[in-house]
């Protein structure tokens, strides 16, 4: 969005100098042609009126070549402003970037880590029902031979 309105303010910008360099020129030329009509007495330059012609056609070349420049400055401010938010977001882009990065990074190593604790607790947990199975053997044994012995014990 702000590259569009970057460009659409360059494109202004050029514009705007097109037509400052046309109205120049305008200018310089009814400058050169009033300077030929000068040659002529300035009571026929008054009675005909141009000389008043020249000096509003003048002024108002000068009103907007004023206002072109005005215009022009004003697009340069917004240019620099817009071109200063784009470092400052491609900043910010960089930033959110590596925080992404660092936290998928974390992430994986999380996942391994809990993956390796599973395997940790299912081998625990494996142990545990083997030593239960062991202990149940062992029980059954023990009581055979107490049952054993108090057997002996009675025959005696």
């Amino acid at each position: 969005m702000s590259c569009d309105r970057l460009k659409r303010l360059i494109d202004e910008r050029e514009s705007l100098l097109d037509q400052v360099k046309k109205l120049k020129g305008q200018l310089e030329e009814k400058q050169k042609n009033g300077k030929m009509e000068n040659t002529q007495s300035e009571d026929e330059v008054l009675e005909n009126g141009t000389d008043m012609h020249m000096i509003d056609l003048q002024r108002d070349a000068n009103r907007q070549i004023s206002d072109l420049k005005f215009k022009l400055a004003k697009s340069e401010q917004e240019i620099t402003a817009l071109e200063q938010n784009v470092i400052r977001l491609e900043g910010q882009v960089a930033r959110y970037k590596t925080a992404a990065e660092n936290a998928e990074r974390v992430e994986d190593e999380l996942k391994a880590e809990k993956r390796k604790l599973q395997r940790e607790l299912r081998s625990a947990l494996d142990k545990t029902e083997e030593l239960e199975v062991s202990n149940g053997h062992l029980v059954k044994r023990l009581e055979k031979m107490k049952a054993n012995r108090s057997a002996l014990l009675s025959q005696q």
